[in-house]
């Protein structure tokens, strides 16, 4: 599974619709309204990178009010939860 973070400037009337349509796409999981350099954030998980080429690259690409995208690809994930469960094996507690 490849996750990729897509860093989002858009046009500031056109920002609430397009987190709808973001996150109506099957390879986006979360979309995130920022505050900052960029206005949108992205979570795009899909099986492989070719995938990912064609989310960012054509999917997104055709909807109106994207000014700029930044990529960046993930390789590894560090969460709480993920953490938790490493020092709890063998536990008793």
């Amino acid at each position: 599974m490849v996750t990729a973070v897509v860093l989002i400037e858009a046009e500031g009337e056109k920002i609430n619709t397009l987190a709808e349509q973001l996150v109506a796409m099957d390879a986006i999981t979360e979309v995130f309204s920022v505050a900052g350099r960029y206005d949108l954030v992205a979570i795009v998980r899909v099986p492989q990178n070719e995938d990912l080429a064609d989310v960012v690259g054509d999917d997104m690409r055709q909807l109106d009010g994207i000014m700029k995208t930044e990529t960046v690809i993930a390789f590894r994930v560090y969460s709480r939860e993920e953490t938790e469960r490493v020092f709890s094996i063998g536990s008793d507690g």
